[in-house]
Protein backbone atom coordinates (compact mmCIF):
# COMPACT_ATOMS: atom_id res chain seq x y z
CA UNK A 1 0.00 0.00 0.00
CA UNK A 2 1.23 3.43 -0.75
CA UNK A 3 1.09 6.37 1.61
CA UNK A 4 -1.98 7.99 -0.02
CA UNK A 5 -3.98 4.77 0.27
CA UNK A 6 -3.06 4.47 3.94
CA UNK A 7 -4.11 8.07 4.63
CA UNK A 8 -7.44 7.57 2.88
CA UNK A 9 -8.03 4.34 4.79
CA UNK A 10 -7.17 6.03 8.08
CA UNK A 11 -9.48 8.96 7.33
CA UNK A 12 -12.34 6.64 6.40
CA UNK A 13 -11.83 4.64 9.57
CA UNK A 14 -11.87 7.82 11.66
CA UNK A 15 -15.12 9.00 10.07
CA UNK A 16 -16.80 5.63 10.57
CA UNK A 17 -15.59 5.39 14.17
CA UNK A 18 -16.55 8.94 15.17
CA UNK A 19 -19.45 8.65 17.59
CA UNK A 20 -20.78 12.12 16.77
CA UNK A 21 -21.53 10.92 13.26
CA UNK A 22 -23.28 7.77 14.41
CA UNK A 23 -27.01 7.49 13.83
CA UNK A 24 -27.71 5.41 16.93
CA UNK A 25 -27.80 7.68 19.99
CA UNK A 26 -26.52 4.90 22.24
CA UNK A 27 -23.16 4.90 20.48
CA UNK A 28 -22.35 8.44 21.64
CA UNK A 29 -21.15 8.48 25.26
CA UNK A 30 -23.21 10.97 27.24
CA UNK A 31 -20.24 12.21 29.25
CA UNK A 32 -17.82 12.72 26.38
CA UNK A 33 -16.68 15.61 24.26
CA UNK A 34 -18.45 14.00 21.29
CA UNK A 35 -21.72 15.05 22.92
CA UNK A 36 -22.26 18.77 22.17
CA UNK A 37 -24.66 19.13 25.10
CA UNK A 38 -22.02 17.82 27.50
CA UNK A 39 -19.55 20.30 26.00
CA UNK A 40 -22.08 23.09 26.63
CA UNK A 41 -22.46 21.84 30.21
CA UNK A 42 -18.70 21.83 30.76
CA UNK A 43 -18.45 25.33 29.29
CA UNK A 44 -21.21 26.59 31.59
CA UNK A 45 -19.41 25.10 34.61
CA UNK A 46 -16.13 26.68 33.55
CA UNK A 47 -17.77 30.08 33.09
CA UNK A 48 -19.44 29.80 36.51
CA UNK A 49 -16.07 29.05 38.13
CA UNK A 50 -14.41 32.02 36.41
CA UNK A 51 -17.26 34.30 37.47
CA UNK A 52 -17.02 33.03 41.06
CA UNK A 53 -13.29 33.75 41.18
CA UNK A 54 -13.85 37.29 39.88
CA UNK A 55 -16.75 37.92 42.26
CA UNK A 56 -14.77 36.64 45.25
CA UNK A 57 -11.79 38.79 44.28
CA UNK A 58 -14.06 41.87 44.23
CA UNK A 59 -15.94 40.96 47.43
CA UNK A 60 -15.59 43.50 50.20
CA UNK A 61 -17.28 41.60 53.00
CA UNK A 62 -18.87 38.31 54.01
CA UNK A 63 -22.22 39.27 52.44
CA UNK A 64 -20.55 39.83 49.05
CA UNK A 65 -18.81 36.46 49.31
CA UNK A 66 -22.07 34.72 50.20
CA UNK A 67 -23.80 36.40 47.26
CA UNK A 68 -21.02 35.20 44.96
CA UNK A 69 -21.35 31.61 46.20
CA UNK A 70 -25.16 31.76 45.91
CA UNK A 71 -24.89 32.95 42.31
CA UNK A 72 -22.37 30.18 41.58
CA UNK A 73 -24.69 27.52 43.01
CA UNK A 74 -27.59 28.89 40.91
CA UNK A 75 -25.49 28.81 37.74
CA UNK A 76 -24.35 25.23 38.42
CA UNK A 77 -27.92 24.12 39.10
CA UNK A 78 -29.07 25.82 35.89
CA UNK A 79 -26.32 24.13 33.86
CA UNK A 80 -27.27 20.72 35.29
CA UNK A 81 -30.94 21.37 34.56
CA UNK A 82 -30.23 22.40 30.96
CA UNK A 83 -28.01 19.35 30.37
CA UNK A 84 -30.57 16.95 31.83
CA UNK A 85 -33.34 18.57 29.79
CA UNK A 86 -31.38 18.24 26.54
CA UNK A 87 -30.61 14.61 27.27
CA UNK A 88 -34.23 13.88 28.21
CA UNK A 89 -35.39 15.37 24.92
CA UNK A 90 -33.17 12.79 23.24
CA UNK A 91 -34.52 9.92 25.31
CA UNK A 92 -31.72 9.77 27.88
CA UNK A 93 -32.59 10.38 31.51
CA UNK A 94 -29.61 11.61 33.58
CA UNK A 95 -29.90 11.23 37.37
CA UNK A 96 -27.01 11.42 39.82
CA UNK A 97 -24.48 10.62 37.10
CA UNK A 98 -26.44 7.59 35.83
CA UNK A 99 -27.96 7.50 32.38
CA UNK A 100 -31.09 5.60 31.40
CA UNK A 101 -31.95 5.27 27.72
CA UNK A 102 -35.67 5.29 27.04
CA UNK A 103 -36.89 3.18 24.16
Amino acid sequence: MNRTTLLIAAAATAVIATPSLAKDRRTVPVYSDYNPYYLDYKTDISEAKRELRKDLARADDAADREDAWAEYRREIADAKHDFRKEMAERGMIVRNGRVTVEE
